[in-house]
């Protein structure tokens, strides 16, 4: 994959990606990993060549949610903890 590509993924997903309930992960992976796909079409990347060093962004994405859902659990845990 490209460094462009690569450098795109990552941006766009730090964007995109944010905290869920992990009831919601699996449909907000479904709906962003069409979003980055049609916005990696608008600057020029295709999607092959993102799923050829990832493979199936909607998993990666889904990947991501999880482990934003598992960090705020912990702070959240550790905050309580602390009170």
């Amino acid at each position: 994959m490209s460094e462009h590509a690569i450098e795109f993924l990552r941006g766009w997903i730090g964007e995109k990606v944010h905290c869920q309930s992990q009831a919601r992960i699996d449909k907000q992976a479904e709906t962003l990993a069409r979003e980055c796909a049609a916005k990696a079409a608008e600057v020029g990347i295709p999607l092959e060549d993102i799923q050829e060093e990832v493979g199936d962004i909607q998993e990666l994405i889904a990947s991501r949610l999880e482990e934003a859902a598992e960090a705020d659990e912990s702070h959240q845990a550790a905050s309580k903890a602390a009170e």
